[in-house]
């Protein structure tokens, strides 16, 4: 019986082995990393792919265009008008039922990647980023003024924590994974591996470094080619012949920088409206995307172009002379069309809504710029200049839209143009508004989260985790004889005092105790004399800085640790020398993880 049974647990053995081997092999260096990245740039391009490819079909199946048409310009010539009105109000009910179903079976809020990498150490669930790709897929599909960017970058970020899980990745090293995700689905959804790399160094991981850089290329290039192998599409832009960038060439970029800049603030500022209006209103959040879908399908019979992302609606007002007044038009149907998707429900980003808009702009710009003499740009090129200072304002990553320019255009001259421009709108966003987009919705649900910066391991060194939980406590009425014979010299430091309800009274030196000449007979003296910080105490969810903080506007060496406001039951004390080398002790590792250390 026995020897029946061993090739099975030999088996068993030789698999767990290779397992670990393999944990092994990842976890050795940066060479593993590199083979990580390799293998989520692999994953990653494929799910753009399949993301894109059901987008495409459903737009086929439910618009009834051919298979390589752009909705945002196929859609125009629709003969059945109803059909414009109709998708997105369906899609709507669609995705509000999706939202019904989840309230009733997941309660906790869906991370992205961002929230991931600052608060939870790269951790997503692979079942919520599913989710959210669906929804994506559901929106953008049906014709809901939304891109697929943020599908995208959720489901190859959720792979790459998934993977990372598997293979006990550190918490440094899983964060890096999920950057990786995030740059390969940008660079297969652009075809631009530079774009997607600091796509993730900007916004994903928060932080650029030697140990970081090769995983994240090499994802972001092994993606790029995956989707060019297995869809062969291309994202590019033709500038046409450009010459030499002249110095008087660069006062229109900078000018159009920050009027990108103040109109992305107005769009981001436009969407928590409509969100909080929403969220105000008496309507059950299943039947706001249906209700959104009326608004949008209204605004798609007045233009066609506002429906989905909007790659061909961008082609097509770029390869066409079009009048100011309806460039304007255009623009203001695109922004409350998506501000209006978002706003009701709709799962989506303004990553590529904020490039065409951006784009419809720099056009608008260049019909109404003053005239700079010598200045040699074209309404083109502020198209191109006007698409990545919009999209830094709202999105972020200076980089990041300058590497795109650079990669959709092929023409560096420009690049540098738009590197001008886009530090404009970077700067005067951050030092006027102080948010993205994702970080100004962080913003709005008390969360101070400004980048994808590790700030979780601050949050998870709590009070809780750092407090002792023995403490010597006596009642506030006792005499200060008694106290002298129940805690002799050298038995503590410091007492707590708490009251006839066993709350929280203060706190007691034993040298201020017994430093005191009190006499037996004494009774117009008592521990009450003795107490300090009757109204000083920490709380177990606090953190270690904001701890820091109170023992230094208290000057005290140790506080009490209460459960909370209204009981204040004594449940542990915390000394001010134990948090400060705690908080240093976890700064120099975050410091050792950035540089590769450990």
């Amino acid at each position: 019986m026995l020897q029946k049974f061993q090739p099975r647990r030999l088996g068993v053995l030789s698999a767990f082995v290779s397992a670990s081997r393999l944990r092994a092999l990842f976890r050795r260096g940066e060479l593993g990393l590199v083979f990580a990245g390799a293998l989520v740039g692999i994953t990653s391009g494929c799910a753009v792919t399949a993301m894109s490819l059901i987008s495409r079909e459903l737009h086929s199946l439910v618009y009834g265009i051919a298979d390589d048409d752009r909705l945002s310009a196929a859609a125009v010539n629709i003969t059945d008008k109803s059909l414009l009105l109709m998708a997105p109000i369906a899609g709507g009910i669609l995705l509000g039922l999706m939202i019904f179903i989840l309230s009733r079976t997941r309660k906790k809020p869906m991370v992205d990647p961002i929230e991931a990498n600052a608060l939870h150490g790269g951790r997503l669930s692979l079942t919520d980023s599913i989710l959210v790709a669906v929804q994506n897929l559901l929106s953008n599909g049906f014709g809901a003024s939304v891109g697929l960017e943020a599908g995208y970058t959720q489901l190859a970020a959720g792979i790459a924590s998934k993977i990372g899980h598997k293979l006990q990745f550190r918490r440094a090293d899983l964060r890096m994974l999920v950057g990786c995700g995030a740059a390969g689905a940008i660079a297969a959804a652009f075809n631009a591996p530079l774009t997607g790399a600091f796509y993730a160094f900007e916004l994903i991981i928060g932080t650029y470094s030697i140990l970081t850089l090769t995983p994240v290329v090499v994802s972001a290039l092994i993606s790029t080619l995956i989707a060019r192998l297995l869809a062969g599409d291309e994202f590019a832009i033709d500038v046409n012949r450009f010459g030499a960038v002249v110095p008087a060439d660069y006062i229109p970029a900078i000018l159009l920088g920050g009027f990108c800049a103040g109109v992305g603030i107005l769009i981001m500022q436009g969407v928590a409206f409509i969100e909080e209006m929403a969220r105000k209103s008496s309507i059950a959040p299943p039947f706001r995307p249906a209700l959104g879908g009326v608004v949008v399908g209204l605004l798609a019979m007045i233009s066609p172009q506002v429906l989905s992302a909007g790659h061909g609606a961008l082609h097509l007002n770029l390869a066409n002379e079009v009048t100011l007044s309806a460039l304007v038009g255009l623009f203001l149907l695109k922004s409350l069309a998506s501000a209006v998707s978002i706003g009701s429900g709709f799962r989506g980003g303004l990553f590529f809504a904020s490039l065409f808009m951006g784009a419809l702009l720099g056009k608008i710009f260049a019909y109404c710029a003053p005239y700079f003499d010598h200045a040699t740009l074209t309404p083109v090129i502020y198209a191109v200049v006007g698409m990545s200072s919009l999209a830094v304002a709202i999105i972020g990553g200076p980089l990041t839209m300058t590497f795109l320019a650079l990669e959709i255009t092929g023409d560096f001259p420009i690049t540098v143009l738009v590197l001008a421009a886009v530090i404009t709108s970077s700067l005067v966003v951050r030092t006027t508004f102080g948010y993205s987009f994702a970080t100004w919705r962080f913003h709005l649900r008390g969360e101070s989260i400004r980048s994808a910066h590790d700030v979780g391991w601050i949050r998870n060194l709590t009070v809780a985790r750092m407090m002792r939980p023995d403490v010597h406590t006596a009642r506030v009425d006792m005499s200060i004889e008694e106290f002298r014979q129940r805690f002799p010299i050298g038995s503590a430091q410091r007492v707590i005092l708490i009251d006839k309800d066993e709350k929280y009274a203060g706190m007691v030196l034993m040298p201020d105790i017994y430093a005191s000449p009190v006499e037996k007979d004494d009774e117009e003296h008592g521990l009450a004399d003795f107490i300090r910080h009757r109204n000083d105490f920490l709380q177990p969810q606090m953190n270690a800085k904001q701890a820091a903080a109170l023992f230094d506007e208290t000057e005290s060496e140790a506080l009490v640790v209460i459960n909370d406001l209204i009981e204040r039951k004594v449940i542990g004390l915390l000394t001010e020398s134990y948090t400060l080398r705690r908080y240093s002790e976890e700064l120099d590792r975050r410091r050792r993880e950035v540089s590769g250390e450990i």
